[in-house]
């Protein structure tokens, strides 16, 4: 699989040119990163670089983000269960932290960043059998290759439930971007957002399937962390960024 930044900024405030102040994690500490993850010991069920990314991303959209002491035990499980004490985490902890402040960066100043969504490959599975297995997925690879993603945005928002106890008005039109990935049965009680999302044409490819999580992630952020009137910017997208690629 290929990780893929692809995407371009059409919403105001968001220059796709800009690069946030942490320093970014090269391909080669994603795939550490990653390997890490992988040599977590089970039961224990670790989140993958692009699920992990979606869920940094829901953490930093709540209201008050919480302390890493908080979220980091979901980075090594979903559930959020101890480590063993003789697996040493300092440098799985050390890059999930170097990404999440590259991401605090990049969200706080409303600018653009690069998704860690990785493209499929192999040709599609048949219907039933893809991982992730998903109604629109089945029918569209956009879907599938953003999906982990935004699973993982939807589990920050399941422990972290703050964000979405926000003025749904605002909130539903960005969620939708967002969790019109997920299977329709795990949006229960969420009429008002399923309305929005029968509203979405499918994507019409990866470039835009990932501009969209970028957008809705900043259109989240001015909402739930808004920016002072003068910190303010309505500058016009132009260009886009070369997507860095990694492979694993």
């Amino acid at each position: 699989m290929r990780a893929n930044g692809h995407g371009r900024r059409d919403n105001a405030g968001v220059d796709p040119r800009s690069k946030p102040a942490a320093r970014p994690l090269s391909e080669a500490d994603i795939e550490r990163l990653q390997a890490l993850l992988d040599a977590v010991p089970a039961p224990l069920d670790p989140l993958d670089a692009s699920m992990l990314d979606g869920f940094l991303c829901g953490v930093l959209l709540q209201p008050q983000p919480p302390a890493p002491d908080r979220w980091l035990r979901y980075a090594t499980d979903s559930d959020g269960r101890a480590l063993p004490a003789a697996f040493d985490a300092r440098p799985l902890h050390a890059l999930v932290l170097r990404r999440h402040a590259e991401l605090a960066a990049a969200i706080d100043a409303r600018q653009w960043f690069d998704p860690w969504v990785f493209e499929l490959d192999e040709p599609d599975a048949p219907p039933g059998e893809a991982e992730g297995d998903f109604d629109e997925a089945d029918a569209n690879p956009a879907s599938q290759a953003v999906y982990p993603w935004v699973a993982g945005f939807a589990l920050a928002m399941l422990h972290f439930p703050a964000l979405m106890a926000l003025d749904a008005r605002a909130i539903t039109a960005p969620l939708a971007l967002l969790y019109r990935h997920l299977q329709a049965d795990d949006l229960e009680d969420a009429d008002e957002l399923l309305a929005e999302i029968e509203t979405l044409e499918p994507p019409q490819d990866l470039s835009q399937a990932v501009e969209e999580l970028v957008r809705a992630t900043l259109l989240l952020a001015d909402v739930s962390r808004p920016r002072p009137a003068a910190a303010r910017t309505a500058r016009t997208a132009r260009g886009a960024p070369r997507p860095r690629s990694t492979r694993r």
